[in-house]
């Protein structure tokens, strides 16, 4: 675990960033969803941190990086900003893992004049999102308060993230262990900061087009898409699949898959190694 310092705004802040894997290695950046965090990327790291540099950070106000002053300050530009820093810090090329936001900061970094992403993975999203899949995931945004016990954490988010596939028993408790942190006053509190859900109260969802920054990447692309999924939809994957982008289906996960079954990884590997 490291800390990376980056400049957002008039103030100084912290990122937490997991390493894995030997520096030497071409380097793997990993990052996660809406109100996830590294630890999505745990299976990731023991899978694939022989080959590459696993490189995975909290983004602004989720794991264990600082939290920002002002729910406004929680959108993509923010975070790119942070990501920005990271990049620097590590100061070489870089391929690029993202799931939903994390491939929405992918694609914006990516298709930036000078990036240093020279591979572009997108899991379970691409450069058109239906409001349908944004209001859907508004629902659940807004953290329920404290839980009794990582049992309660663990079965809340069997409900509330039960698209993401595949997933056992031992995944789940691992994933109730890693979302949440202890609460002040006793009991277990989801491990983001709650204005994250402040900039999807009272707003309507709007489609969302990205696609001037999609095709304004130039490196290679890989899509996986859960086969339930609907905020990347089986349409859109054939465009892109026609488009040139590799691409990559995860049968029973919606949005979004979770990167554990070992099809997933062998085919990431494959791309990573353009074989």
């Amino acid at each position: 675990m490291k800390y990376i310092t980056y400049r957002l705004g008039v103030y100084f802040r912290r990122m937490n960033v997991q390493l894995a894997g030997d520096p030497a290695n071409p380097v793997l950046v990993c990052v996660h969803g809406l109100t996830r965090n590294s630890h999505d990327f745990d299976r990731v790291a023991a899978a694939l941190a022989d080959r590459y540099y696993i490189v995975a950070p909290d983004l602004p106000g989720r794991g264990d990086s600082d939290w920002l002053e002002g729910a406004a300050l929680y959108q993509p530009l923010s975070y790119c900003e942070a990501l920005s820093h990271l990049l620097a810090w590590l100061d070489r090329p870089v391929m690029w893992l993202g799931t939903s936001l994390g491939g929405i900061c992918g694609m914006m970094l990516a298709a930036s004049v000078g990036a240093p992403i020279t591979k572009l993975i997108l899991n379970d999203v691409g450069p058109f999102i239906p409001a349908a899949a944004l209001q859907r995931i508004g629902s659940y945004v807004t953290p329920p308060g404290v839980f009794a016990d990582l049992a309660a954490v663990e079965a809340y988010l069997r409900v509330n993230l039960g698209s993401f596939a595949p997933m056992d028993d031992n995944d789940w408790r691992h994933m109730a262990r890693t979302s949440s942190r202890t609460a002040p006053g006793g009991g277990f509190v989801l491990h983001y900061d709650p204005a994250i859900a402040t900039g999807f109260a009272g707003v309507e969802p709007q489609d969302v087009n990205m696609w001037p920054i999609y095709s304004a990447v130039a490196c290679p692309k890989m899509v996986i898409r859960g086969s339930k999924s609907d905020l990347l939809t089986a349409d859109l994957l054939q465009k892109l699949a026609a488009e040139g982008a590799v691409v990559h289906e995860v049968p029973g996960a919606g949005h979004a898959p979770s990167l554990y079954d070992q099809a997933s990884l062998q085919a990431i590997d494959r791309f990573l190694r353009g074989v």
